[in-house]
């Protein structure tokens, strides 16, 4: 049905990454079998080279990967697949990627989005486990309109900013503003990935501005 292209040890590497951050989480390997076991579950199953044995990505350590899509390359011969990060963490030093060590870097790296993934993980705890003098918990505390209040205040500050033509404040006020937002999206129950699944339908149909409908274009 599907065919992959394996390795004389019928093996094909496996690249995944989130699946809203598009971060890259880990490398590994599978086998015809542990390829099986992930399209029939919607879990990642590996297979492992140094135990030489199929895997079950969270077994032992319970940081599942529940997969979203799998993808193929060009050549069918590497798969990536986009999962759901159970716990946060891909790797077994208990980092959240296994991508930590530097080799080289040859200029300063432009902001990732992986960073609304931290912002969004540490709301969402703050929630679940309140502590004492957070300011994510006082928001949160005082409810709805109090954090649109802030949210309101944000943008004012954010605008004010971009008059002066200030760049550095600007960045800093919005990223005030982007916090802000993300504490009202938790006390409303959504994930930022609902806003993003909205942009993505806007471009995919070729909105450009957040006043146009995103209605698929006309043939």
């Amino acid at each position: 049905m599907y065919e992959l292209k394996y390795n004389d040890d019928g093996l094909i590497p496996v690249i995944a990454t989130d699946a809203v951050s598009g971060e890259v989480l880990m490398q590994a390997y599978m086998n015809e079998e542990a390829f099986n076991k992930t399209i029939e579950s919607g879990e990642a199953w590996y297979w492992s080279r140094s135990r030489k044995k199929l895997w079950h990505k969270g077994e032992e350590s319970g940081h599942f990967q529940k997969v979203v899509s799998v993808y193929s390359d060009c050549d069918n011969d590497c798969l990536l697949l986009k999962v759901e990060q159970i716990g946060g963490v891909a790797c077994h030093t208990g980092a959240r990627s296994c991508f930590f060590n530097e080799v080289k870097k040859f200029g300063d790296e432009p902001g990732g989005l992986a960073v609304l993934r931290v912002l969004d993980d540490t709301i969402k705890t703050r929630a679940a486990h309140p502590q004492e003098g957070s300011y994510t918990n006082y928001l949160l505390d005082k409810g709805t309109e109090k954090i649109c209040k802030k949210v309101g205040e944000e943008a004012t500050e954010a605008v004010i900013a971009a008059m002066k033509g200030d760049n550095n404040e600007l960045a800093g006020e919005v990223a005030d503003l982007f916090y802000h937002l993300f504490v009202l999206m938790q006390a409303r129950g959504m994930n930022y990935s609902d806003v993003l699944k909205v942009l993505e339908s806007r471009h995919a149909c070729g909105a450009d501005t957040p006043a146009r409908e995103a209605k698929p274009k006309k043939k």
